[in-house]
């Protein structure tokens, strides 16, 4: 007996066989859509779900992987219609120009979130679909158009096969993937973060990450603002402010962010340097207090993205406490 055909029996052993290799691609599937490691995990576990219960359904005349796509991307299309979309501080409102109010935590699920690397050997194409901007861009679609655009450009299925997963014409698909393009192309920069990447150089990549270390344990504000571009934005959701241009990024890490010590452990998301950025307390352990997502232009840093909600660090399976420390 194939799994097929064990899992319609009930065998969930061979379920999980036949959507073990899927699952990965799956779940960055759902993260693209809906721009939120946190929606990401429920749409899959929705999906996988809904496959298990509607196995029966799947006659063959599809691959299953096709299948687990048009199973995968309708849950996140329900998901899409129930939740508003996620966005990056710039689309809340503008920069603040002091640094005494931050505004309130946001805890509602609004905010763009980080996708955790765990390829290194990943393709450049798949690092370029899961980068920040592009994540973002794909936000200010409508869903339908969105799951064109990834499904057709991301993941290389043809128009006639995206039609079957949406249920829908391949000339719909062809006219929703024209508008998607144009609009994520308005959004996107006109250099991928793997072209900046590539460019500086596996010794140019060590050299700014080993600087950026620095500055930051250091608590060296003009040696930090030497690695920004002039337009440089500095971000932290859940709170609503940010900061743009090296003039108040600088002013609220000499007020407040530098006001107590840190420990960078340089980390992997979104195809971009990231970093698990440990806080010092009074006590004088490090705890972990952000992960942050470094955005390049011309081998400069042109933004950092703090991302400091507690429930989005468990996905990276990150300590707790600094090495240091424990």
């Amino acid at each position: 007996m194939d799994d097929v055909e064990a899992a319609r029996r009930g065998d969930s052993a061979a379920f999980e066989r036949l959507v073990g290799a899927h699952r990965r691609e799956l779940y960055a599937h759902c993260y693209r859509m809906l721009g939120s490691v946190q929606d990401a995990e429920d749409a899959l576990q929705e999906a996988l779900l809904g496959a298990w219960r509607g196995l029966a359904g799947f006659e063959g005349r599809a691959s299953l992987r096709g299948w687990l796509y048009t199973v995968t991307t309708n849950a996140c299309l329900r998901m899409i219609a129930r939740r508003p979309p996620r966005m990056v501080s710039p689309d809340h409102g503008p920069p603040r120009g002091g640094t005494d109010d931050l505004g309130e935590f946001m805890t509602e699920p609004v905010w763009l979130e980080p996708w955790p690397d765990d390829d290194p050997e990943a393709s450049y194409q798949r690092r370029e679909s899961v980068e920040l901007a592009f994540v973002a861009a794909l936000q200010h679609l409508p869903g339908t158009q969105r799951a064109v655009l990834i499904l057709r450009e991301v993941l290389a299925f043809s128009a006639a096969e995206v039609a079957d997963i949406l249920d829908t014409t391949t000339a719909s698909v062809n006219s929703a993937l024209q508008r998607a393009r144009k609009a994520v192309d308005e959004r996107v920069p006109a250099t991928s973060q793997q072209a900046e990447l590539a460019a500086l150089g596996a010794d140019g990549r060590r050299e700014l990450v080993e600087a950026f270390v620095a500055a930051f344990e250091r608590r060296d504000v003009p040696a930090l603002l030497a690695l920004l571009t002039e337009d440089a934005r500095f971000t932290m959701p859940p709170f609503p402010a940010w900061f743009a241009g090296r003039e108040d990024i600088g002013a609220f890490a000499f007020t407040s962010m530098f006001a107590t010590p840190w420990r960078l452990v340089p980390i992997g998301a979104n195809g971009q340097p990231a970093f698990a950025c440990y806080q010092g307390q009074a006590d004088g352990r490090f705890v972990l207090g952000g992960i942050n997502v470094l955005s390049l232009r011309d081998g400069r840093i042109s933004a950092i993205s703090a991302f400091l909600d507690p429930e989005l660090h468990r996905f990276y399976g990150l300590p707790e406490l600094h090495a240091s420390e424990r």
